[in-house]
């Protein structure tokens, strides 16, 4: 899935503006201005449509977290994962929503997608592991209609 969908549909989640969208990111310790989003979050088909590098979703993603759960100065700061994949998206979602494994199921439930324990638990394994799953697009689009359900009403 596109970053740029990704960071389309968690602003909509939210209900955040541009400016918001910008003091996320600085959270996690990257200068960034509404200039520099304004063509991100643009379709595809836009004229001035610009692709999300894994850099800056990386670094959204990771002041999501310190938005939604605060951040402890007294941890070390974690290594940006890069690059992106939809795993990762999905486990850092997870973090920032405070999201359990039946919360998981439920999201995914909400938007006639169920999904087994075994296959929830192998998306969130290292890659490499023996059960370690793909996310795929149409999964992760899924789960963000469902978080938006959830977080929306």
């Amino acid at each position: 899935m596109l970053n740029n969908d990704v960071l389309r549909s968690l602003r909509y989640t939210l209900n955040i503006s541009d400016a918001q969208l910008v003091k996320i990111i600085q959270l996690s310790g990257r200068a960034s201005s509404e200039a520099e989003l304004a063509p991100l979050l643009k379709k595809e088909d836009e004229e001035g449509f610009a692709p999300c590098p894994d850099e800056l979703m990386a670094h959204f993603l990771d002041g999501l977290v310190f938005f939604k759960r605060g951040k402890d100065d007294s941890r070390p700061a974690q290594a940006l994962e890069l690059p992106v994949s939809n795993n990762t998206v999905l486990k850092k979602l997870r973090v920032a929503f405070e999201l359990k494994e039946d919360d998981m199921h439920t999201i995914m439930n909400s938007v006639d997608c169920p999904v087994s324990k075994p296959e929830m638990s192998a998306l969130f394994r290292k890659a490499g592991h023996s059960n370690y799953r793909v996310c795929g697009d149409q999964f992760l689009r899924n789960f963000l209609k469902g978080l938006t359900l959830r977080v929306r009403g």
